[in-house]
């Protein structure tokens, strides 16, 4: 199940994350950009990359929390509760 969840987690992530990075660098491309002043010495794909990788990071991280405020359901059988998928 933990696998499974880790699935349910990441894959929405990876999706949403390559949505948006496409849409923010057809906006903004990666020489425009300045990083607490400087324009970093990376090229042009490795921003790409750093900058997915972050975006994917908060878009897991959110999905991560939806998973974990599910509400548990009680069991008909028995008067355990489901405490959610975490």
């Amino acid at each position: 199940m933990k696998y499974r969840l880790l699935i349910w987690i990441l894959w929405p992530s990876f999706l949403v994350a390559a949505m948006a990075e496409g849409l923010l660098f057809s906006v903004v491309h990666p020489q425009e950009l300045l990083f607490f002043g400087y324009h970093p010495e990376i090229s042009d794909e490795g921003i790409y990359t750093i900058g997915f990788f972050t975006i994917w990071i908060f878009c897991a991280v959110s999905s991560a929390l939806t998973a974990y405020i599910l509400p548990g359901i009680a069991s008909p059988d028995s008067k355990e509760i489901d405490r959610g998928l975490i």
